[in-house]
């Protein structure tokens, strides 16, 4: 395996956003396995001692989200770990709250016990009805960056429609869109079309042909360049996306596994590679998330 020593000190990548904001490469999720139901009393101190394990690994990059219900954990963990504010990337999202974006993030923050988030996304494009609706969040999306209560503003599971109505508008646009993207679900034309628009792309879910989607057409190939590498499947499906220029979101509750994943920074996969693994992952379709907003057979 790729070594893990001294992780905590690694200088971890970053992508620099059109907006010129710089976001870690690689973020500690805290939705899936930490999410916790709304109707949910008091603190999961679990949550807490997890983020706080991600932090003294060396993930300075923190994903939340309201609907998460996980944000005052997250606030907890950055207080008790100690850590510089400057040194945190932290990115929090709005999904029930689109019609009050203003009140959504002053709640956010005081859960978080932050003034500023570095990257607010509006979480799903499901709320709206008509390009008129995706505009106006977006304006009040832009009134958040420019009261300072956000560095920089993007947007989670949007399609290129969705991207276009927004753009149509937008006097800053969006610096990234976080979506579900592995090789089982490759979005067609989404990735092409936000390089173009200068739009960089976080994935969540990158491990799912590992943990969800066995057996599959990527498996044997991936296996064999974990060997090659002398790294873990779940490093190759993660640095996949890295030598894209994808921003990786990922979690577990095991620190040795949170070690591992930081040695994608420790091997490249060539070109070839890379466009191997897209090819074979094009002969399977998975998706693991919001799967009842699409047909079986939608990849888009």
């Amino acid at each position: 395996m790729a070594s893990s020593a001294n992780v905590a000190s690694l200088e971890i990548p970053s992508l620099k956003l059109n907006d010129g904001i710089s976001i870690p490469l690689i973020g500690y999720g805290t939705g899936t396995a930490w999410f916790k139901p709304s109707d949910a009393s008091g603190i999961d101190r679990n949550t807490v001692e997890a983020v706080k394990t991600a932090i003294k690994v060396g993930y300075h990059h923190l994903d939340t989200a309201e609907i998460y219900n996980t944000e005052p954990e997250v606030g907890i963990a950055i207080k008790e770990s100690g850590i510089a504010r400057d040194k945190l990337f932290v990115t929090t999202k709005v999904m029930n709250n689109t019609n009050d974006i203003s009140g959504a993030i002053d709640a956010s923050l005081k859960k978080l016990q932050l003034d500023f988030v570095d990257l607010y996304l509006i979480h799903s494009p499901f709320f709206a009805r008509s390009d008129v609706d995706f505009q106006k969040a977006w304006t009040d999306m832009e009134a958040v960056k420019k009261s300072g209560r956000a560095r920089s503003i993007g947007v989670s599971n949007y399609l290129q429609t969705h991207l276009e109505a927004t753009l149509k508008t937008a006097t800053i646009p969006p610096s990234i869109n976080q979506t579900e993207y592995h090789p089982y679900l490759q979005h067609g034309n989404l990735l092409p079309y936000q390089a173009r628009e200068n739009i960089a792309t976080a994935a969540y879910g990158p491990l799912v042909p590992e943990t969800k989607a066995k057996p599959g057409p990527c498996d044997s190939l991936l296996e064999n360049l974990a060997k090659k590498y002398n790294v873990g499947v779940g490093q190759v499906l993660l640095r996949w996306c890295i030598d894209q220029g994808v921003v990786v979101v990922t979690t577990s509750s095991k620190e040795d596994r949170l070690r591992e994943y930081l040695g994608v920074f420790e091997f490249k996969l060539t070109p070839k590679e890379v466009k191997d693994i897209a090819a074979a992952g094009e002969e399977k379709h998975f998706r693991a998330y919001w799967q009842k907003k699409f047909a079986d057979d939608d990849r888009s």
